[in-house]
């Protein structure tokens, strides 16, 4: 094929097959993670985000300005981990670069790509290069340089292709934690895939019609019986498409939407882009809803859900219980708090230091931009404190609070539960400016140090630590510090690494692998072995870390 322009059906077939690549080497993906611990989750963060690009794409959309915007509203929302949401920057760029173009020549295509560097770049506070950000910039550089009047798609992709791939694999030369871990960069390499995926749809490639979910959740029916009583609504989402022959676009004021789902149900989130527009709300008649909204438009996608069956599933845990309260006030409070974590002993404890929504997430788990919107609309507050819990979740958090606007939302960027456990307690809502209550919650992380264990996935070499496949290694800020074949003997290693007895309490997270009879063993040792610190043992429950430590 010699395609020389670029259709709004075409590109949107690219990103399709682009999706569909990178669904099938995910894993490879994943799998590139610098520590050799199971926590690999680049592939599936950037395959949910393009895939949410994917479901955002009008059917019947043939323009080039429309499908661009779609696939970058979609990816927005559906942003997911560092790379996620670097993706999703890149391609909202495309976009801006692309509005009011029907169809593009491979030069308008080119400057359009440099515009989504520029964009991605600009997402990232400090830009590391020898990332997917250096693989952006690079290809997309190289390949706009060798442009001539003939070229065709196909000769601009090869080019491009060829740049992806000999940047990816400098970027070990560029970063030394990929180069002794002997990886290349995983966000790099995702969109390697992605970009082989648009490149195969100029050959003539359809992407499959197929569901690649991944990780959804199935319903238990049995919580709600014959018997039972529906005691807390419905929650309703909605995507509706204004339509011309209902409303003037012009000059429609959405807020006679929003002012009807405040009457008639909390909880509400709601924003508009373009002709469409996004809502959420709790309410017990979703039907009433549905026939208010189609007085302005029509449903992309619905989803209606018995939230007295999400309540019965989480009673155990009597989270949902506190989010009712709060759900069902119908007068936002001050202050809110929202919290990434993952694992019910820590969820529990930081509901205690004052979590109002815990975030289900962390490594490997990395929440979406959605995701942290949902909470905000559960938060009930005028002024909501984000706590990420993860480096590689603050983007997505600061994402998000860049598009919710019925609340002012403030990330502090804690890197690890440990340092959000921390930053609650000395949260002081008594000061009247919100940024002077995040400077001192990010002071209270300041002295904040943590370490976890984890079991190997490879044999490694990394700084200077020899690691066989199975062994236990212990890491603290981003380095590994003690391998052991000895999961207790890996922890007490680590504790002296760290100079544990220098500080005044130690908490110590045990995960949901670790036995209660080895978890009393290691306190009793821990506690013997550093007198003059506290040390707190909590059943934290969390995945992939066998232990977390938290040094105050």
């Amino acid at each position: 094929m010699n395609t020389t322009f670029l259709s709004g059906e075409l590109f949107a077939n690219m990103i399709r097959c682009g999706a569909q690549s990178l669904y099938e080497k995910r894993e490879t993906v994943n799998g590139l993670n610098v520590f050799p611990i199971p926590d690999g989750d680049t592939g599936d963060n950037m395959y949910m985000t393009i895939d949410s690009g994917c479901l955002a794409i009008q059917e019947n959309e043939t323009s080039l300005d429309g499908v661009s915007s779609s696939v970058a509203n979609g990816m927005l929302m559906g942003a997911r981990g560092n790379s996620g949401v670097i993706l999703s920057r890149f391609f909202a760029g495309v976009a801006k670069a692309l509005s009011n173009t029907k169809t593009a020549s491979v030069a308008e295509f080119a400057d359009a790509l440099l515009f989504g560097v520029s964009e991605a770049y600009s997402a990232v506070s400090n830009p590391t290069e020898g990332t997917i950000l250096t693989v952006f910039r690079e290809s997309s550089q190289y390949a706009r340089e060798r442009i001539i009047p003939e070229y065709t798609f196909e000769d601009f992709f090869s080019d491009y292709l060829s740049e992806i791939e000999a940047s990816l694999k400098r970027t070990p030369s560029l970063l030394s934690v990929l180069e002794e871990a002997g990886v290349v960069d995983s966000g790099g390499a995702g969109f390697m895939y992605i970009a082989r995926g648009m490149r195969d749809a100029l050959d003539g490639k359809t992407a499959e019609a197929t569901d690649r979910g991944v990780g959804a959740r199935a319903v238990d029916l049995s919580l709600f019986s014959e018997d039972s009583v529906l005691l807390y609504g419905y929650c309703t989402e909605l995507l509706i498409r204004l339509q011309r022959s209902k409303v003037d676009l012009d000059a429609f004021d959405e807020s006679v939407i929003s002012d009807y789902l405040n009457s008639v149900g909390d909880s509400v989130v709601f924003f508009r882009e373009g002709s469409v527009i996004k809502l959420h709300v709790h309410t017990e008649n979703p039907g009433d809803v549905l026939n208010f909204c189609r007085r302005y438009g029509e449903f992309l996608t619905v989803k209606i859900e018995n939230m007295t069956l999400q309540h019965s599933e989480t009673e155990e845990n009597k989270a949902q219980k506190e989010e009712s309260s709060i759900l069902t006030t119908g007068k936002k409070k001050p202050y809110g708090i929202v919290v990434v974590a993952a694992g019910e002993g820590i969820k529990e404890n930081l509901r205690e230091v004052g979590a109002d929504v815990i975030v289900d997430g962390g490594q490997s788990m990395n929440p979406s931009t959605k995701d942290f919107i949902d909470a905000y609309g559960k938060c009930g507050a005028e002024v909501i404190f984000v706590f990420p819990s993860n480096r590689n979740v603050i983007l997505a958090a600061e994402q998000s609070a860049s598009v919710y606007k019925e609340s002012k939302v403030i990330v502090v960027p804690t890197k690890t539960v440990g340092e959000s456990y921390a930053a609650l307690p000395m949260l002081d809502f008594s000061l009247d400016d919100p940024e002077e209550i995040k400077k001192g919650a990010l002071e209270a992380t300041a002295g904040v140090v943590s370490g976890f264990i984890s079991r190997s996935v490879r044999d490694a070499h990394i700084n200077c630590v020899d690691i066989a496949m199975g062994e236990y290694i212990g890491v603290a800020d981003k380095e590994i510090l003690v391998g052991s074949p000895e999961r207790e003997k890996a922890l007490l290693s680590l504790t002296e690494k760290l100079s544990a007895g220098d500080y005044d309490i130690m908490l110590i997270f045990c995960g949901m692998d670790v036995p209660e009879d080895e978890a009393e063993k290691v306190y009793r040792e821990i506690s013997e072995k550093y007198r003059r610190t506290e040390v707190i043992m909590i059943d934290g429950g969390q995945p992939i870390y066998d232990y977390m430590i938290t040094l105050e």
